[in-house]
């Protein structure tokens, strides 16, 4: 692997924001190498729903065509009432979002994603095994120390790893997330073992009693699928995970209030995976000096509006228009121009998903949906100055 140095743009994290960055940072000009704590690409993690916006700007990259092969595109966004069944608001998707915002919805799983992003970056630019113990900054560039022993430098940093970030951590200091009282469910299963369920091909939301308590469910590869997650009032788990498992029948209790087609969908489960939902308050800033976070690792958020990808996606396209052209020297004032012009929109959507109320009475789609991060004015330095 080609030695680091101050000439290079590190970043921090091979999820979805970390590889959109890096494939964007490198078609900018920039030399970019991406740190990744895992030993090797495992096919872990949730699926995922990308609505317009993310997809749009993932066709700016090239990467749009190879996401299709393997997503699906509901037909629908669905509201509906728990137990009554009651539709509250139905959106049309596929291709009348297309023809509205220029690209289809998606719903695919994060390891297909994560493939076709891969594919687009070199694999000798990716280092794995890299579990980051210490950053250090100074005014040329960022150190850093791992696990296994080694170091490297960098010009520029990027976090782009996750809700337990260690960059925002050497950035900010430690963050104190506050438990939610709710835990998620995440079940697969497969669309001809609920066949006589109707509107299996959309984005279906049953809205529950309360706003912690919920069934979403949309189709996956192609359709084969359908990707079952719901959220329901609970204090007796605390663990945040995405790969834990949880207790099918303990997901079919929590649920038998709903409408019969919402609970045939959880009595078709096999296994089911849980996970415990904190909160995060929008933070003031993303950027310092030469280093900065995207996605999660600088707004983290709720479930509720299914945006947490697409911010990330939408983060990383609009910090590789910053940072284009410019010269390692000036990279600290492009970095602040970045959170300047991407911090309001990111906070509105975090405290939007904190809410849970986006479209459950219908509503206009169009400021999240519509959104274009490769046309967005950028921040100029006076804006960034001024915030």
């Amino acid at each position: 692997m080609k030695t680091t140095s101050e000439s290079t743009i590190g970043i921090v994290g091979a999820g979805i924001g970390g590889l959109v960055a890096a494939i964007a940072l490198r078609r900018a000009g920039h030399d970019v190498i991406v740190f990744e704590q895992a030993k090797q690409f495992a096919r872990v993690g949730a699926d995922i729903n990308l609505t317009p916006n993310a997809v749009r700007a993932l066709d700016g990259l090239g990467v749009g065509e190879a996401a299709r092969v393997t997503a699906a595109r509901p037909s629908h966004r669905i509201s509906r009432t728990y137990d009554t069944g009651e539709e509250t608001s139905r959106l049309e998707m596929a291709d009348t979002a297309e023809q509205r915002y220029g690209a289809p919805q998606l719903t695919i799983h994060r390891a297909d994603l994560l493939a076709a992003l891969a594919d687009m970056f070199p694999n000798e630019r990716v280092a794995l095994g890299k579990r980051a113990e210490k950053i250090a900054a100074d005014e040329r560039g960022v150190s850093l120390s791992f696990a296994d022993g080694t170091d490297a430098r960098v010009g520029a940093l990027i976090g782009a790893d996750g809700i337990h970030s260690c960059v925002r951590t050497a950035m900010f200091g430690a963050e104190s997330p506050r438990f939610t009282g709710i835990v998620a469910y995440g079940a697969v299963v497969p669309a001809d073992r609920v066949a006589g369920v109707p509107n299996l091909g959309a984005f279906t939301k049953w809205w529950g009693p309360n706003p912690q308590s919920q069934i979403v469910t949309f189709p996956l590869n192609r359709g084969k699928d359908v990707f079952i997650f719901a959220t329901t009032p609970q204090d007796s788990w605390h663990l945040e995970s995405w790969t834990a498992p949880g207790s099918v029948e303990e997901l079919r209790e929590q649920y038998v209030a709903y409408h019969p087609e919402a609970r045939a969908l959880l009595d078709a489960c096999d296994t089911v995976l849980k996970t415990a939902l904190y909160e995060r308050d929008p933070m003031p800033a993303w950027t310092k000096g030469r280093m900065a976070l995207l996605g999660d690792a600088a707004h983290p958020m709720l479930p509720f509006m299914a945006q947490g990808a697409g911010m990330a996606i939408e983060d990383a396209v609009v910090l590789s228009r910053h940072l284009e052209g410019v010269a390692m020297a000036d990279l600290p004032a492009a970095l602040q121009g970045f959170e300047t012009a991407r911090i309001e929109r990111a906070s509105q959507v975090q405290l939007g998903s904190r809410g849970n109320n986006w479209l459950r009475e219908g509503g206009n789609a169009d400021w999240v949906y519509g959104y274009d991060a490769w046309a967005v004015p950028l921040a100029t330095p006076a804006m960034a100055a001024a915030a």
